[in-house]
């Protein structure tokens, strides 16, 4: 269970603040949400060994052959990811649950975050940018 971040830590995230690395971002946030930052990053980087991380849009960015792969953020009472697609057949069916916008994938910090998922939806995004 994530313990509730103070107002400081909040306002934070709405703020232009840039970060000059992924570490530093991750590094801005409480413990038990760096654990789950990091839990992503690996997730992400085990599905898709060849991709770069940077930092794009205040948030971690992940690219794959000179794209977009994925966002990540955290927020007061989750994580998320960006620039979902929707997928076809059984990955959209275990995706939908945790979709909460188009191309947005929330999974709340009270609860497990299913890394697996999310390696699964990295390794799928990368091979559509190969396929597409």
């Amino acid at each position: 269970m994530s313990r509730a971040p103070d107002a400081r830590w909040r306002e934070s995230r709405v703020g232009e603040q840039q970060y000059a690395s992924v570490d530093a971002y991750i590094a801005s946030f409480p413990h038990d949400v760096q654990t789950v930052l990091e839990g992503l990053r690996c997730a992400v980087m085990s599905a898709v060994p060849d991709a770069v991380e940077s930092v794009s849009y205040h948030m971690p960015t992940f690219t794959f052959e000179g794209r977009h792969l994925l966002f990540v953020a955290a927020w007061k009472t989750h994580v998320a990811l960006y620039a979902v697609p929707g997928f076809e057949g059984e990955l959209e069916a275990e995706v939908a649950p945790y979709r909460s916008a188009k191309d947005t994938v929330k999974f709340p910090l009270r609860k497990a975050v299913p890394y697996e998922l999310v390696a699964a939806i990295a390794a799928r995004i990368a091979e559509q940018r190969v396929g597409g």
